[in-house]
């Protein structure tokens, strides 16, 4: 299987499956616990049916939308995700040119693979800076200003992991950072030796948003401790106002899911919200972004950007989200299985995939902007 059969989600996964150790591959496609919530995010997709509009003269569609203040060519983006040269040696490289080509936002992740300077000095599409909440509030702070001072426009705190959800497959297989392996998942490593060569043959793995802090040689904590012993699970509403205060500037949360909880994010200065359920990762048994999607945009879509994530595997998912409200739609594992199977040329054939899809979308919606996809474009069953 070659990168030009990749037609689909599917087809990537599949291609990622064939080439990455079952160890990595797991950490991609697993959830957390039973993996409901995963499979329940594109599902929630499934009730839902668009109803298109004909005879509109759809000559030429505009795909632009603006969101948290970032004109993008494209009414999805790249969503911050960890350990990205894990799956391949570009790792956020890669992605960051794909989404800079497409003329898409980017994030990335404190738990990134690749410096956020560099990133932001080499690609001028949107950057999205991605931390968790630490205990040690000087930390916190000076990873703002370390984004403040690199260029980045977003500021993303991830609200919905205090702590690490209960992944099964990883504790089946050992994974994690620093490699801890089962015999199981050693094996699975040496079925996959042209992996192996590329990871050893290419620059150190390391995490430079958190040298000091996780040491991949095992020398400092690993992830695990990293979730467990830094990040501060008293965060509260007081904690998060003060952040935005401080960043004075477009500051989005990542992991909201209720109405109440999308209001106070109104009430403290946040200017987006990413309604996400991490993939469903971290709290199994949670509602999908996208069934929750309407009423959280009728009671906050007028005070600050709605965004969600989870699931999103197909253009028309993309279409049903924006004819609810949301500002735009997050990508996460939709380009990561892409990248682990061929780097940058993956990721760029697979936002070019989701792109031609919308598009394609679009005309047979009868729309040629996307501010004609209201209410009025879809039926809940």
């Amino acid at each position: 299987m070659r990168l030009t059969d990749c037609h689909n989600f599917h087809d990537f996964r599949e291609l990622a499956r064939r080439r990455l150790p079952g160890p990595i591959f797991n950490y991609i496609d697993g959830a957390a616990d039973d993996e409901v919530t995963c499979r329940r995010n594109t599902a929630s997709f499934e009730q839902c049916d668009l109803v298109p509009h004909v005879l509109r003269g759809v000559e030429s569609v505009d795909l632009s939308v603006t969101v948290m203040g970032q004109k993008l060519a494209v009414p999805f983006y790249c969503s911050p995700t960890a350990l990205q040269r894990l799956f391949h040696h570009q790792g956020e490289r890669a992605v960051a040119a794909a989404a800079a080509r497409c003329g898409t936002m980017f994030g990335v992740s404190s738990l990134g693979t690749v410096g956020l300077e560099e990133l932001r000095h080499a690609w001028d599409t949107p950057q999205v800076y991605q931390f968790y909440f630490h205990k040690d509030r000087g930390l916190n702070r000076a990873m703002m200003q370390r984004a403040k001072e690199a260029g980045v426009e977003v500021m993303m705190l991830t609200v919905d992991s205090i702590t690490g959800g209960n992944r099964e497959r990883d504790l089946r297989t050992g994974f994690s950072i620093p490699f801890r392996l089962t015999l199981g998942g050693l094996w699975q490593f040496a079925s996959k030796p042209a992996w192996g060569l590329n990871y050893l043959t290419h620059e150190r793995f390391r995490l430079p948003q958190l040298d000091e802090f996780v040491d991949m040689g095992g020398g400092a904590m690993s992830i695990g401790r990293y979730f467990t012993e830094m990040l501060d699970p008293t965060m509260d509403w007081d904690d998060v106002a003060e952040m935005v205060r401080l960043w004075d500037g477009q500051f989005c949360l990542k992991g909201v899911m209720s109405v109440d909880d999308a209001k106070r994010a109104a009430d403290i200065g946040c200017t987006g919200i990413v309604l996400s359920n991490h993939g469903g990762r971290q709290l199994d048994g949670s509602r999908s972004a996208f069934d929750q999607l309407a009423e959280v945009v009728d009671a906050v879509g007028h005070r600050l950007d709605v965004m969600m994530d989870g699931g999103v595997q197909r253009g028309t998912h993309v279409l049903k989200a924006l004819s609810l409200g949301a500002k735009a739609v997050g990508l996460g594992r939709y380009y990561l299985y892409p990248l682990a199977a061929a780097g940058q040329p993956g990721v760029e054939r697979a936002l070019d995939k989701l792109r031609d899809e919308v598009l394609r979308g679009m005309k047979l919606m009868g729309c040629t902007s996307v501010d004609q996809l209201t209410r009025d474009c879809v039926r809940f069953r």
